[in-house]
């Protein structure tokens, strides 16, 4: 057994742990720290990211032992001191970026990371940004439109939120307004005849 220590979250923790527990398990099943989830175990999924010494790192692939010293930010550390929301946590919220939220804590974790090096990111941009992190139910409009509204909050800006209407889609329901189809029926008004009463 190794006795492992990371400041976790702010707070100095520990335990004795095996030589091949992962970093995932350690959090989870030695700290308590539930909210980092384990997906894929392959390192694909993203589920499980933290934060290690500010970088976004896959939890299930690596040793605890590995990071003995390091600081480590979970989940449950992207909050604010009191216990609310913190900025990227408020802009899910805002938007509807989470579903069943599985996913979600690797999101939060991996859009925290990102904003702290591009705090003004373009909706390409923060496409790309989490790219690398897999989501099965919200077709990720939302969580684009997250990640937009947690750099607003961020800069100091919670007047709007966090709906995008530029690029024509509704960021509340991601489906796009401009494709010529009504969206109450669903019916192309764009085709022959449309909007004519059916005799």
């Amino acid at each position: 057994m190794h006795e492992v220590h990371a400041v976790v979250n702010g707070v100095h923790r520990s335990a004795s742990v095996p030589a091949r527990r992962l970093l995932s398990d350690f959090l989870r099943h030695d700290l308590g720290l539930t909210g980092t989830h384990v997906g894929c175990e392959h390192g694909v999924c993203g589920a499980c990211t933290v934060l290690l010494d500010g970088r976004p790192i896959r939890s299930c692939l690596q040793f605890a032992v590995m990071h003995d010293g390091a600081q480590i930010t979970t989940i449950e550390g992207c909050g604010t001191p009191d216990g609310g929301l913190g900025p990227v946590q408020q802009a899910f919220r805002d938007c509807h970026g989470l579903q069943c939220g599985f996913c979600t804590p690797g999101f939060v974790t991996t859009i925290t990371a990102y904003l702290e090096e591009n705090p003004s990111p373009t909706e390409a941009e923060a496409r790309e940004a989490i790219a690398g992190n897999l989501c099965r139910c919200t077709g990720y409009q939302n969580i684009v439109a997250s990640v937009l509204r947690a750099a607003q909050l961020l800069d100091g800006d919670d007047q709007t939120d966090g709906r995008d209407q530029t690029d024509g889609r509704d960021q509340t329901d991601g489906r796009d307004q401009t494709d010529g189809r009504d969206q109450t029926d669903g019916r192309d008004q764009t085709a022959p005849g449309a909007g004519k009463a059916h005799r």
